[in-house]
């Protein structure tokens, strides 16, 4: 480095060194003159930012030392890691104590801590501010308890003995508390898990109880008779993934179950939910490659999971991963099945279709582009039999008069088809209206997509018709609100688990009746725009008779069913509902000059919203703002 030609008493005053010779042992004329010292001793500094990876190094060190001086006060008597964290996870009276679930660490782990607590994780995915936004090895140890969530009084509110020993194995380990310029590598989550580790084995073989009695009709994308041969035989202690797996599959069920069906608080329901999905998170963002149909249901689950939260914007992004990862896999094409034993076979099939139904949905409800055009997919429909006829080698026949489960979901999947078809002919004509004769062709296109909708549940299983218990054309009384008080809806005290088929489909009962209803609705809507667009103008007191009957058809159904098993739809169905209903407002602002039509409109509103307040009271996981029970 070359050295300064001006000496430091003239560089600080910001004159010209006046100097004889370039002989620096020589003092300068100013300095002479002054009689003060004349020194060269000033450096100039390196351009460019400073070098924080040398920083980070010499931090590190120096923690180093100080890492040896507190294990040095731990022989001289301190309590040890293991013991610190064993007595800071009891509740304590002392306010001087840490608060029940907190880490209380020694110096050792302290700057780990505080280096992880501050630097947000990239694994975490919801927008919920109210939980911790952060996810570190600490934060594991502190959300993945769970006995501080159930009430003190509660049967399932004690963890398994071998729960904190399980904890202060892994935080006394060296991977536990890493330097603080280190992050974990992904692979340390991805590792063998107890359900233990999250809540005791009994209540999570409940909630799975109630997603097989609830939920599975309305997503069966896993092996009933393999996923629980391999939950008995703590198959998740050997496989993370399958661990992931069960973790996802109870959050969802969590979140969609009717609350009366689960015997916990909200709050601890939502705590559970919370804890079970960060579980399955931490793993499966480690282990997407080589991707597998497992990946694609536990994202979908995931994708239940944050829309019934209200995470919307999670939601999206979660359902982007499940179905880039079916198109990965191919799901969409009937080629890439070639091969595959009949389990893994059926349950891509059953999980791409569940995915082609949520992108009809969301891009009907949403204003969302498709994502699956049904002429882009030729991959058939699941096969109608039940999952204990379905074994690796080789398909058994469905009993004859015996009607599978999966039925629902072919329905369903074939009313989402004819929704995808209306839809993308809808799109077309708004970039480029249809004129003239073409105008003629496609309003005879969607005339026959209205009778198409009409007759889809025309001919399903009887276990899957509707039993109606209103007359045709039903009108709700002006004032009443609160219509279903004169129908009967079972409560708690008259399920019981596995009662049979007839429980499990009311629910997809509900999803068929209303999604049909709405593409109806859909398709009756464009019908009378392209009406308009031919003609100038249109009847409007038919089109008001239409959306009225649409209305009394949605009504209809939803007094047929008991809101437990329609709230089991959670705000799928709530939505759709709603997309309906808000038509009729239209018709209510016309009180002066159709006060018949306006009268019936505000009858069904008042209806709707007395329906679906009940049906948000059942899945909804805050506290009831009218005081009422949280249970």
């Amino acid at each position: 480095m070359r050295q300064s030609q001006s000496c430091d008493a003239c560089r600080a005053r910001k004159v010209r060194c006046a100097k004889e010779t370039q002989d620096q042992k020589q003092p300068c004329k100013h300095c002479s003159t002054l009689g003060i010292p004349c020194t060269y001793d000033y450096r100039p500094k390196k351009r460019g930012p400073p070098n924080l990876y040398l920083r980070r190094l010499q931090q590190a060190q120096a923690d180093g030392t100080a890492s040896g001086v507190s294990g040095r006060r731990q022989d001289d008597g301190s309590p040890p890691l293991s013991q610190t964290l064993a007595s800071s996870s009891q509740p304590s009276v002392a306010p001087s104590h840490p608060a029940q679930g907190q880490l209380a660490v020694n110096e050792t782990s302290m700057a780990a801590a505080m280096l992880l607590s501050n630097i947000p994780s990239q694994y975490s995915t919801s927008t919920d501010t109210s939980s911790d936004p952060y996810h570190s090895v600490v934060s594991l140890a502190s959300q993945g308890s769970y006995g501080g969530s159930f009430p003190s009084d509660h049967p399932d509110g004690h963890l398994k003995a071998g729960y904190v020993a399980h904890h202060q194995h892994h935080l006394s380990s060296p991977a536990a508390f890493l330097p603080p310029n280190i992050l974990p590598p992904l692979s340390y989550y991805c590792r063998p898990h107890r359900l233990e580790d999250i809540a005791p084995r009994d209540t999570i073989f409940l909630i799975i109880a109630l997603f097989f009695d609830f939920v599975y009709p309305l997503t069966p994308c896993v092996h009933k008779p393999s996923f629980m041969a391999d939950l008995h035989a703590h198959r998740e202690e050997r496989d993370p993934l399958f661990f992931a797996l069960v973790m996802s599959t109870v959050a969802s069920t969590l979140v969609q179950v009717s609350r009366s069906y689960v015997p916990m608080e909200r709050s601890t329901v939502k705590k559970l939910a919370r804890t079970c999905f960060e579980a399955s998170r931490h793993i499966t963002v480690a282990s997407y490659d080589p991707p597998s149909s497992t990946h694609v249901v536990i994202r979908y689950f995931d994708c239940c999971y944050h829309f019934c939260s209200g995470s919307d914007a999670t939601q999206h992004a979660t359902y982007g991963e499940a179905a880039h990862i079916a198109v990965t896999l191919r799901m969409h094409e009937e080629a890439s099945y070639e091969g595959l034993d009949p389990i893994e076979s059926e349950i891509r099939r059953r999980a791409f279709w569940l995915l082609f139904g949520a992108d009809k949905s969301m891009a009907i409800l949403l204003g969302r582009p498709v994502c699956f055009r049904h002429e882009d997919c030729t991959v058939h429909f699941p096969r109608e039999i039940d999952d204990e006829y379905i074994t690796r080698n080789a398909y058994l026949p469905q009993p004859q008069g015996k009607t599978s489960i999966i039925s629902g979901l072919n329905y369903i999947s074939r009313i989402f088809a004819l929704l995808g078809d209306i839809l993308v002919r809808v799109r077309v004509d708004k970039r480029s209206p249809p004129l003239g004769q073409f105008a003629t062709a496609r309003l005879e296109e969607v005339q026959s997509l209205h009778a198409k909708i009409l007759d889809t549940l025309a001919h399903v299983p009887e276990p899957l018709q509707l039993k109606r218990r209103l007359p045709a054309g039903y009108v709700p009384p002006g004032g009443m609100v609160g219509g279903r008080d004169s129908i009967g809806t079972p409560g708690i005290g008259e399920y019981q688990f596995g009662t049979g088929f007839r429980q499990a489909t009311l629910g997809e009962q509900a999803n068929l009746y209303v999604t049909q209803q709405l593409v109806r609705f859909v398709i009756e809507q464009y019908r009378d725009e392209l009406i308009t667009l031919m003609h100038g103008s249109i009847d409007e007191r038919q089109m008001m008779e239409d959306r009225e009957a649409v209305a009394s058809d949605i009504l209809d159904i939803l007094h047929s069913i008991p809101i437990q098993s329609i709230a089991t739809n959670g705000p799928s169905l709530v939505h759709k509902v709603r997309f309906v209903a808000s038509t009729l407002l239209d018709a209510v602002g016309k009180a002066h000059s159709a006060p018949a039509s306006a009268e019936r409109a505000h009858a069904y509103l008042l209806d709707f919203l007395s329906i679906l307040s009940e049906i948000e009271k059942n899945y909804m996981l805050e506290d009831d703002p009218s005081g009422e029970s949280a249970r």
